[in-house]
């Protein structure tokens, strides 16, 4: 019999923001496929004897390709069972959630989705800001910084995003910062905008650091560290203690 897939989302990588459907999915599958930033703590509550399957993707190291990971969860499904695709954060935001959905799709294996916290919203808690502001920051935007062949996207709204009253989430930018940060200023964001880096959200190593758009592109131009982050810039909030 086909199997049937539930995409949960793992929220930022603290296990104690996974939802009550995302942790009653995780103890009754019987196969986990997992990405990368949803591995440790998190696995601890999968069923005991489930397969775990590790099929995730971090730049800059050995992954495995996107069809092939669609591939692998299909022959899963196809198997039978109760087969959980366990998504970092949230699977619809910047997840490559569609091409496995159309992966399924074409094979008749029918599936739900489990939302789970966003790790812009973790970030943001963690730093004790709002992402909106009465008056100064009625809009949020989220964009990639890094597109397939690992550079800066050249696609990109960059009157949009150099909005100085917009909260702005970089995912996956840290490679790319110095170049967007360069294009921006060029379409009129002040240097000085505010600006927060926050690397490994909800886990132990997490590290919340304040600065400008200029300095922060000049920091992670030098070294951009190994750790997953994101980038905020715009109206942001001070209030909160920097790395709390």
């Amino acid at each position: 019999m086909t199997g049937f897939v539930s995409f949960v989302g793992s929220g930022p990588g603290d296990p104690e923001l996974l939802t009550l459907k995302a942790l009653d999915r995780l103890k009754h599958a019987d196969a986990v496929l997992y990405d990368d930033l949803s591995a440790g703590p998190i696995l601890s509550h999968a069923r005991p004897g489930a397969d775990l399957v590790s099929v995730g993707k971090r730049a800059g190291r050995p992954s495995p390709k996107q069809h092939h990971v669609s591939r692998l969860l299909v022959d899963y499904a196809q198997g039978g069972g109760r087969i959980v695709r366990l998504k970092s954060g949230d699977g619809g935001l910047f997840g490559r959630l569609e091409e496995e959905l159309v992966a399924l799709h074409e094979a008749g294996i029918p599936y739900e989705i489990v939302p789970g916290v966003a790790s812009p919203l973790a970030a943001a808690a963690a730093a004790g800001i709002p992402l909106t502001r009465r008056l100064t920051a009625r809009r949020v935007q989220f964009v990639t910084g890094h597109d397939v062949d690992g550079r800066l996207p050249e696609d990109l709204n960059l009157d949009a995003l150099a909005d100085p009253l917009a909260c702005t989430v970089v995912f996956m930018g840290k490679r790319t910062f110095a170049a967007l940060a360069e294009a921006l200023i060029a379409r009129g964001l002040p240097g000085d905008t505010s600006a927060l880096l926050a690397e490994a959200v909800g886990k132990p190593e997490q590290v919340l650091s304040r600065g400008t758009v200029s300095t922060l592109a000049a920091r992670l131009a030098a070294d951009p560290g190994p750790l997953p982050a994101l980038i905020f810039y715009g109206s942001l909030a001070e209030i909160g203690g920097e790395g709390a």
